[in-house]
């Protein structure tokens, strides 16, 4: 259980992710006084339809609609939610068949039968929004009805990843009634069958859940109500938690408010735990090969060469993030050191080389964009530290540019940006899901990324392996070719972590493998 005597820590990883806040309002055990949750997070949902958002809106889409496969509270392997059973039934992983759990209905009062299953899936690639996650069912041949329960899913290609994909929220089920088929659903409303139903949402602001009486699926759910708070800053949001206007934070803790609250903990003066999760997310360059100067794979290897990972962890995040030398992270399977091997450490006189090589003699010019708000205060500070890095070379010269995640997000997924700053948090807890979203003609950055070794061949043949162990293989050779390319540049794996105030239960099992924050496990100990 969660300490809530003294700081509690633990292995982890921090990606400035979308950040989850909750009220919760519970029966108490003892005269059904309400008690109440209120939760901070400094980044709010980019759309309320599935099929509009790949980015962190999950966190919401968890709580509010169903998918039929989900990952445990404990383990890593997906298991049935809104379906009784699912399994491939053939032996090249190319043919999936669900059963869907008796009585299961949206809150609209309409049933989650197999018609709407498929419209479900249907419409993520018929709609294919510019930032949504089309992408992900790529691989998605078409899908079939059998009866009013049972659904079978038939595969271009064999995917061993198959389960774990139909248990992230990008294919979350939604109403047919209420969801077009193929355009996003406008509006503020979102009709789900999920442990919550949304009462009311204002973006950018807050988002109120309610309990849903109807709902039949794995979660136990804790609490009555929650209200997710969303905030512009990490400031306003650590004031209001420590003034008790809020109970608990995901996500968006900068360096110095955790540093604040760890030195707090050790002396007894706060009424505030801070709590580290284990985590899977990561902070990435992205080159866009379409500019003229981030397109020359010399530039790319030459920046490669100059950044300094551990200066930058410990500089700008006080050794709240680990250096990462891999586009997977540390405690998945896959995770190497290729960029590491292929760079070693930061060396200005072979980055001069790499340049004069390929006839670059001039002073480099690069733009570099980063979000604001999104990934909390510190991504200034980070970028301020590349810029001069890059710069103290004599190779470069940087100019850093930003605009808030909205439009930050437009802008990449257009190809405007030269060089970007990216946050990614797994889909799934599988080495696939931090190479494979990024590859290809379209994926999840907007930027192509072309490669036949990597496309046609390691990844294919990665996903034909159910032993997903023996997968790691194919995932190292994929990494050697990308650090070698360098169109993606990992910088470094943080930690999550929670600050709750200490009546507040069940943060340890709030967030499961993809670090989702699953809201229905927090409640008041004075309620029970």
């Amino acid at each position: 259980m969660f300490d809530r005597k003294r700081l509690q820590r633990a292995a982890a990883t921090l990606l400035p992710l979308v950040l989850i806040a909750g009220c919760s309002s519970l029966s108490a055990g003892n005269g059904g006084a309400e008690h109440k949750i209120v939760v901070g997070t400094t980044s709010a949902p980019s759309a309320l339809d599935p099929a509009a958002a790949w980015d962190g809106s999950w966190e919401l889409y968890r709580n509010i609609f169903q998918t039929l496969m989900a990952i445990p509270n404990s383990g890593t392997t997906p298991e049935p939610e809104a379906a009784k059973a699912c399994g491939f039934t053939d032996s090249a992983s190319r043919v999936y068949r669900c059963k869907l759990r008796e009585g299961l209905q949206f809150s609209s009062g309409r049933p989650v039968d197999a018609e709407a299953v498929k419209h479900s899936f249907d419409r993520i690639t018929s709609v294919d929004a510019p930032a949504g996650p089309a992408a992900l069912l790529s691989n998605l041949q078409q899908v079939d009805t059998k009866g009013s329960r049972t659904v079978i899913f038939r595969l271009k290609k064999s995917d061993a990843t198959f389960p774990f994909i139909i248990s992230t929220p990008a294919t979350s089920l939604v109403d047919p009634d209420e969801y077009p088929s193929s355009t996003v659903r406008p509006g503020k409303l979102a009709t789900g069958s999920g442990p919550y139903v949304l009462k009311d949402y204002e973006p950018g602001k807050k988002a109120e859940l309610v309990k849903n009486p109807d709902y039949k699926g794995t979660a136990k759910v804790r609490n009555d109500a929650v209200t997710i708070r969303y905030y512009k800053r990490s400031t306003t949001m650590v004031s209001d938690l420590k003034a008790g206007r809020i109970d608990l934070t995901y996500r968006g803790l900068t360096p110095e408010q955790v540093l604040e609250f760890q030195d707090a903990a050790t002396t007894g003066d706060t009424s505030i735990d801070l709590s580290e999760m284990t985590g899977s997310e990561v902070h990435f360059l992205v080159f866009n090969p379409k500019d003229k100067q981030a397109g020359n794979p010399a530039v790319r290897r030459a920046v490669a060469q100059l950044v300094d990972r551990k200066k930058l962890v410990r500089e700008v995040y006080d050794r709240t993030a680990d250096a990462l030398y891999s586009m997977v992270p540390a405690g998945i399977t896959g995770h190497t050191n290729a960029y590491l091997e292929r760079y070693g450490e930061p060396d200005p006189k072979r980055a001069r080389k790499t340049l004069r090589d390929a006839g670059i003699t001039d002073k480099v010019h690069l733009t570099l964009w980063y979000a604001t708000g999104r990934y909390g205060d510190a991504t200034s500070h980070e970028f301020a530290e590349l810029k001069r890095q890059l710069e103290d070379s004599g190779l470069f010269d940087i100019t850093l540019k930003s605009h808030p995640w909205d439009s930050f997000q437009k802008g990449y997924l257009k190809g405007k940006y030269p060089v970007f700053g990216r946050g990614w948090s797994a889909d799934f807890p599988d080495a696939d899901n931090y190479i494979t979203p990024f590859a290809g003609e379209k994926n999840a950055v907007g930027t192509p990324y072309r490669d036949r070794k990597l496309t046609e061949e390691l990844l294919p043949y990665s996903r034909r392996q159910s032993d997903r162990g023996a997968a790691g293989q194919s995932f190292a050779k994929a990494q050697q070719v990308m650090a070698d390319d360098a169109q993606l540049l990992p910088l470094w794996q943080g930690k999550v972590y929670i600050a709750a105030e200490k009546d507040i239960a069940g943060v340890e099992w709030a967030v499961d493998a993809s670090v989702i924050l699953r809201v229905w496990e927090l409640y008041k100990k004075s309620s029970w």
